[in-house]
């Protein structure tokens, strides 16, 4: 059956270049398949846009993409707007796929903007989009889960950052709202702590220390649901020239990585039940990754990633060609979530065709 699928990318977010590579990657996988695909991008200014050469990564380079018509999400689709901003024609969106990283993207406010324009949504839910995408309410939710994290320090004004030495040296120190390790600093002693709070304090709101796990390994595994059943991958070990996992290593070339990780078979089963449990225990959805760290034979949950790089296509299947029955298996899963969902009936209570003449008028004095 033909589908329009929509792949909405970019966004209001530091992680907006990278949310390109994802967008146009899952687009060009999708059209491989077969399938009609509706890139939609949002700028960093907010403004959306669309048109088939957005699926070609290189009209973003200096800013070639404002040469597309700009779109606005509407009921069942989008609309295409004419050069005025006024709409010439409709675009019938049958699903949607987020490939935003960071911010709103992210954080739930896609997953807001087509519920309420009645799309559905191949990715994760709008609680744990805003709850992973900020690591403070991660750490709770795992909390509450029995789940293991390192321990923290939740910091809210820049002028508490002593709060942290309680946990010992050294800590990482991270923005609570940000990816792909934009901010995080490794901090051995009172001043360099100060300036790492400093310093993430400039991208957020929110920043959290945590505890240096020593002689870590940085393990991840990505999981989706289909066919009643959550499907994990093999685990991943991640490897950095430094300390921590930095933003050249993932996205520079810096860093490498194995698939599988060379582990011990019931630690890896420890981790792929751990990623099953939280996927289960929230009903998620979509591809969505857990980033893992052991350390000393204890493992610990890290972040969990709802929207991961390039959708993790690399830990689920063997290649871009590969990845198209990955994509096609949690689409079909949104369009069957979606129909049983409209079953359920919304109540018209009738409430105010009974109230009295005049009742717009109560409150008033």
């Amino acid at each position: 059956m033909q589908r329009n699928i929509a792949v909405v990318f970019g966004g209001i977010s530091n992680e907006n270049e990278i949310s390109v590579i994802t967008g146009t990657m899952a687009a060009n996988v999708l059209k491989s398949g077969g399938e009609t695909v509706v890139p939609l991008y949002i700028s960093q200014k907010g403004e959306i846009y669309t048109g088939a050469g957005l699926a070609d990564i290189n009209n973003f380079k200096n800013g070639n993409f404002t040469v597309f018509p700009r779109a606005i999400v509407a009921k069942g689709g989008i609309y295409v707007l004419n050069k005025h901003g006024r709409p010439k024609k409709f675009v019938k969106i049958d699903v949607a796929v987020n490939c935003c990283h960071g911010g709103w993207g992210e954080g739930g406010g896609v997953c807001g903007l087509f519920a309420l324009n009645c799309i559905p949504l191949a990715s994760a839910g709008m609680f744990e989009s805003a709850a992973f995408m900020d690591k403070y309410y991660t750490k709770l939710v795992l909390g509450a889960l029995d789940i293991k994290v390192a321990p923290y320090v939740y910091i809210r004004n820049a002028s508490d950052f002593k709060e942290a030495e309680r946990l010992g040296y050294p800590l990482i120190v991270k923005p609570a709202k940000l990816g792909s390790s934009i901010g995080i600093e490794l901090a051995e002693n009172g001043g360099e702590l100060e300036e790492a709070v400093q310093a993430a304090f400039f991208y957020d709101d929110g920043v959290i220390a945590e505890k240096f796990l020593q002689d870590r390994r940085e393990i991840n595994c990505a999981a989706y649901y289909s066919g009643g059943k959550v499907i994990t991958s093999e685990c991943e070990e991640a490897f950095t020239k430094g300390d921590i996992l930095s933003y050249d290593d993932k996205y520079a070339g810096g860093g490498s990585s194995v698939l599988p990780a060379d582990i011990p078979a019931e630690t890896a089963a420890e981790i792929k039940g751990i990623t099953e449990r939280v996927y289960t225990k929230l009903n998620m959805r979509g591809i969505v990754r857990f980033d893992f760290i052991i350390s000393r034979g204890e493992v610990y949950l890290s972040e969990i990633n709802t929207v991961p790089g390039s959708l993790s296509y690399y830990l689920l299947s063997s290649g871009f060609k590969d990845f198209y029955p990955v994509m096609q298996a949690v689409i079909v899963q949104a369009l069957d979530d979606y129909a049983l969902a409209s079953e359920k009936k919304i109540l018209d209570t009738g409430i105010l065709n009974n109230l009295p003449n005049g009742s717009s008028k109560l409150g008033k004095k």
